[in-house]
Formats: structure tokens, C-alpha cells, sequence
């Protein structure tokens, strides 16, 4: 009830209630031929701070878990394309760091014990739970080796970059890493043959987008400063 980021974002505090509408609606998206994504794993419904401005801990034991976070996820295993990983520290799991960084979580659990084969993504890595406690491309070379898949970095070009040198460099220094990276885009070209994402030089497209002037057409809210 003290949750301040999930809340109408989820279909529920009863967990067999939320398996089913979340596999109902994965099924959906799927027939429509949209990518469904199960988060935030394992659970971010009963923390009481939000994960973009801090680093969210939970101290629930496995017995919990069980019973009532990973109950939607085991549901949904078999249904979702992907799952994204939540940047909350699971005590019971890996008291060390953030669940999208362990690979203790990743691999073990979402992985192995859960049996889940679909594309791993992070959320997004600027969020103040991991971009005030690991420098960016110490955290991208975290999660890859964790078990993630593609990475989300939202807003800044600098940390992209960032990103990008520290997985290039850890992958030219270390060849189990470089093989877990060949893994994870093996996994991303897969999903995106399945949904016949248009090839192209999506980069070069996306930047000359953000190079454009934006213009402010209509203010009648008042909602931005002039």
C-alpha cells in the first residue's frame, strides 16, 4: 500500500489474480504481434521507494517470494517474449547488489530455476538506484555478465557511449564475457527476426531525429515555462 511507483501499474495485490491477467494480456499483445514484457523482476510491488531516485530493498524471505512476487513471473515464463529486470536489492537472493546487476538473480533464478529462454532487458540503467552507485559502464558490464540481454539507457548519448567502450573493452580483455555478449546478441537478432523489425540504420535515423529543432506548438497549460 506504501508503493509509490507500481500501483495502478499492476493488475492487483493477489498474486494468482495478477498471473492470470498478465498471461491473458502477454497472449494479446502477442496475437497483435506485440512483444510482451513481464517486470519488474522479481517484484517491485511492495517496496517503499521508487527505484528512480533511489535504491529500493527488500527484506522478504524466500518462503515469501515464493508465494506471492515470483507467483505472475512462474505464470509467465511460457508467455512473455521478455522480462525486465528491477533495480531493487533482494536480501534473500543477493544481499551485495541491485537484482538487474546479480547474476544470483538473473541466471540463477529467472534462468535456471524459473526455466525462462526470452530476451532479458534492464530497466532503465539512468535510474538514480544504480546510476548513484555504479559508474555506467562498471553497471553495463554488471548486468550483461548477470544475464541481461539489452541494456536500456534512455536519455543520455554520454552514457551510451560509456556503455558501449566498457562492454567493448571487457569483451576484447576477458573471452567468457565476450561469449556471454555474442549470447546476448544472438538473442536480441532472434527477437527481432521473429517480429520482422525492418533492417536499417536505426542509429544513424534515431540521431538525426534528436538533431532536430523542437518547436512549441500549443502551451495551454501553461505546463511548460516560457
Amino acid at each position: 500500500p506504501d508503493n509509490p511507483v507500481i500501483g495502478d501499474r499492476s493488475f492487483g495485490a493477489d498474486p494468482a489474480l495478477v498471473a492470470r491477467h498478465g498471461v491473458a494480456f502477454a497472449r494479446g499483445l502477442a496475437d497483435a504481434g506485440v512483444l510482451a514484457c513481464g517486470k519488474h523482476f522479481p517484484g517491485h510491488g511492495d517496496t517503499v521507494d521508487d527505484s528512480h531516485y533511489a535504491l529500493p530493498a527488500l527484506a522478504h524471505d524466500m518462503a515469501r517470494l515464493e508465494a506471492v512476487e515470483l507467483v505472475p513471473f512462474r505464470a509467465a515464463v511460457g508467455e512473455v517474449g521478455s522480462v525486465m529486470t528491477a533495480h531493487i536489492v533482494f536480501r534473500a537472493l543477493d544481499p551485495e547488489v541491485p537484482a538487474t546487476l546479480s547474476k544470483k538473480v538473473v541466471t540463477g533464478l529467472l534462468r535456471e530455476r524459473l526455466g525462462y529462454d526470452g530476451l532479458i532487458v534492464s530497466d532503465d540503467m539512468e535510474m538514480k538506484a544504480i546510476a548513484d552507485h555504479f559508474a555506467t559502464g562498471d553497471a553495463a558490464v554488471r548486468a550483461i555478465r548477470a544475464g541481461c540481454d539489452l541494456l536500456l539507457i534512455c536519455a543520455s548519448e554520454k552514457r551510451l557511449a560509456e556503455a558501449r567502450e566498457a562492454l567493448v573493452r571487457e569483451a576484447d580483455r576477458d573471452a567468457a564475457f565476450a561469449a556471454r555478449l555474442e549470447e546476448a546478441i544472438a538473442r536480441v537478432d532472434g527477437v527481432r527476426a521473429k517480429l520482422r523489425c525492418a533492417p536499417g540504420d536505426d542509429d544513424a535515423l534515431a540521431a538525426a531525429f534528436a538533431s532536430e529543432e523542437a518547436e512549441l506548438v500549443r502551451n495551454a497549460l501553461r505546463s511548460i515555462p516560457r
